[in-house]
């Protein structure tokens, strides 16, 4: 599906793919422009048809991508054998980076996937989302090394603060992504940033 895409040369095909991801997250598939995602991608509306059939196929092709390359750049790189819950958290981090560093909108484009007024879009997101891997609080907390926490501690309400803490700075990064362009942003500082964090959480629930 979408071959022609896949054919491009790297750079030009991660100029449309990343337009299309913005369009889609930003304004969910109902509202997407075609014109804007051939706008912003330099090339003619009728060069984007000659890639894409529609919105739709496009829309579809990008859902495929992206949960493939989760599955393989993210999820089936993580060490789910490190039991240590930030050490886990952290390489977590790096993953994600990597990936918003050659698609700054992949996982907002993912979060939006399950709005749209198409029916016929849904039941054909439906039919992926079965045996798709998923970003998930269970995923990431279910097996940890309880031992480090700190006697007296409700270690599952702990790992619930945890949780919610991961969503804030994950939202902190997407949202200087949207405020900035992806050759702005300062990754260093973000691990900077990252490792500071992690290591305030480290002193409140570990002995």
């Amino acid at each position: 599906m979408l071959s022609k895409i896949l054919d491009l040369e790297p750079k030009r095909r991660n100029v449309i793919l990343n337009a299309a991801l913005k369009e889609f997250a930003t304004k969910g598939f109902d509202d997407a422009s075609t014109n804007v995602i051939a706008k912003e991608s330099g090339i003619s509306k009728g060069l984007m048809f000659h890639y894409v059939n529609s919105k739709k196929d496009l829309f579809l092709f990008l859902y495929d991508y992206c949960t493939d390359m989760i599955n393989k750049e993210y999820l089936d790189l993580m060490n789910f054998n490190e039991k240590d819950i930030f050490e886990r958290l952290r390489q977590s981090y790096l993953l994600q980076i990597e990936l918003l560093q050659k698609h700054p909108w992949i996982f907002e484009f993912i979060k939006i996937t399950a709005i749209t007024k198409s029916d016929e879009v849904n039941k054909k997101l439906e039919e992926r989302v079965n045996g798709k891997q998923s970003l998930c609080h269970a995923t990431m907390f279910e097996i940890v090394d309880e031992s480090k926490f700190k006697e007296g501690l409700d270690v599952e309400r702990c790992k619930q603060i945890i949780f919610w803490a991961n969503i804030g700075f994950t939202n902190q990064i997407l949202e200087d992504i949207r405020n900035l362009e992806i050759t702005e942003l300062d990754y260093d500082n973000i691990l900077a940033e990252l490792d500071g964090y992690l290591n305030e959480l480290r002193k409140v629930f570990y002995k």
